[in-house]
């Protein structure tokens, strides 16, 4: 009997070779609410807030992260664009206490996003490709400091963030140029 057994058992062993925790599908992830007095739920973003206008970044809050969170970070993409997702804007290394930024302001360590700049980038898309959406995702992290270089993209902040996340908080927004 216990020779049927080993083929079994060699075939579990190797599927479970290099299998790793990925966090991003965490079960256990809670979500927590994002919202902000600029842009409401899959709406337009205002042009205040875009390349077309003054490029400031909204204004955001965020009601209590889960119990154990230490810090947190913040992503704005937009999975829309022609090249892939393109980064616009991530902060970390925020406080835990913290539940709000305001429009304009900056919180935290900012990472280079994809135009090259450690700090806000407007939504900007090519001029007649339609609505694009624009995520931003904040994660509570069961982490004070995430560990990233100094010189960090808004990708690296957000694959490491990934890795320590309790929570979850989403708002989504949307802009078009014509």
């Amino acid at each position: 009997m216990p020779n049927r057994l080993l083929p079994a058992l060699l075939l579990t062993a190797l599927a479970s070779c290099g299998a790793a925790k990925d966090n991003t599908m965490n079960e256990t992830v809670t979500r927590f609410a994002l919202a902000s007095s600029d842009i409401s739920e899959g709406q337009p973003i205002p042009a205040v807030h875009t390349c077309d206008g003054g490029n400031q970044s909204p204004a955001l809050s965020w009601d209590e992260p889960p119990a154990g969170t230490k810090s947190l970070a913040l992503v704005m993409d937009d999975p829309d664009a022609p090249s892939g997702i393109f980064r616009h804007w991530g902060a970390y290394n925020i406080s835990a206490t913290v539940r709000s930024i305001p429009a304009g302001g900056a919180i935290g360590k900012q990472a280079a996003n994809g135009f090259g700049n450690s700090r806000y980038g407007g939504p900007c898309p090519p001029k007649g490709h339609g609505p694009h959406r624009y995520l931003f995702k904040l994660y509570a992290l069961d982490v004070e400091r995430l560990a990233v270089p100094l010189d960090a993209k808004v990708e690296q902040v957000e694959a490491e963030a990934q890795k320590h996340q309790l929570g979850l908080a989403e708002l989504t927004g949307t802009y078009e140029r014509k």
